[in-house]
């Protein structure tokens, strides 16, 4: 995976993906005033909601107190902070909305699919606390869809570290730049909500499977809209957001589905 980093500088001199998202997650606290705590939170809710996942790769609950007591991965960061690296695939069958119904009573539509690029390097950016890539991303989902964010009733994000799950609700729209962390501390990403967030448990507890993570993301919205999540389901589910990020932002694609055509 630091393959996906910037060689030229990052690389040489020692930087992963850890210490990366390390560097955001100082700056965010530095400038917002968001807390290890509030991070934290973003683990608990998701490792949460992957403890009614059936195919989570860690399937159990943590705690506030558990995240913040587990060893330093890079300062802020604690290991429970990080999403695992996983074994896994995931597909879903396209067809043309005029023929779907040949293959499913109950097929899910393609509203929007974008896909932006930033600097590969955090150095070269003018604040690295908002992936471009993913504000750039959101914007054209949301102009081809013909929505706004408060017409999203979930969203599966990218979160690789517990920073990138709060910034991207940030830059999806969902809150005002700064407030990801107090958003997720009281409780308004959780299953129940303004806008849940990762209710497969995310990278985080249902697992990163890398180049399968995307089509996860998708698959999770897929069962939600249908109302096969189970024990995880939530009420009236009709438009959901898959965001999936590529190295520290260098890419990002957003996808809108909705029940309706």
């Amino acid at each position: 995976l630091a393959a996906a980093s910037d060689r030229e500088w990052e690389g040489i001199m020692g930087a992963t993906f850890p210490g990366l998202y390390a560097m955001i997650a100082r700056l965010h606290m530095h400038k917002y005033g968001t807390t290890s705590e509030q991070m934290a939170e973003v683990a608990v809710k998701n490792h949460s909601n992957g403890f009614l996942n059936p195919i989570s790769q860690y399937r159990r609950k943590i705690t506030v107190e558990d995240v913040l007591s587990s060893i330093l991965v890079a300062d802020p960061l604690h290991i429970l902070d990080c999403s695992p690296i996983t074994d896994g695939a995931s597909s879903l069958v396209l067809a043309p909305a005029d023929i779907a119904h040949e293959y499913t009573d109950t097929p899910v539509y393609i509203k929007a699919s974008s896909q932006a690029s930033d600097t590969i390097s955090l150095h070269d950016r003018k604040d690295i606390t908002t992936l471009d890539s993913t504000v750039a991303a959101a914007n054209r989902a949301y102009e081809m869809a013909k929505m706004k964010p408060n017409d999203i009733d979930l969203v599966e994000v990218h979160d690789c570290f517990t920073i990138a799950e709060i910034c991207a609700i940030e830059d999806l729209g969902f809150v005002k730049k700064g407030q990801g962390g107090s958003f997720t501390q009281e409780g308004e990403t959780s299953i129940g909500g303004k806008i849940p967030v990762n209710t497969s448990g995310g990278l985080k507890s249902c697992g990163h499977p890398v180049g399968a993570t995307g089509i996860k993301q998708a698959v999770e919205v897929v069962h939600q809209l249908r109302g096969e999540a189970g024990k995880r389901q939530l009420d009236n589910a009709n438009i959901g957001m898959t965001h999936n990020v590529g190295g520290s932002g260098a890419t990002a694609v957003v996808h809108i589905l909705a029940r309706d055509r």
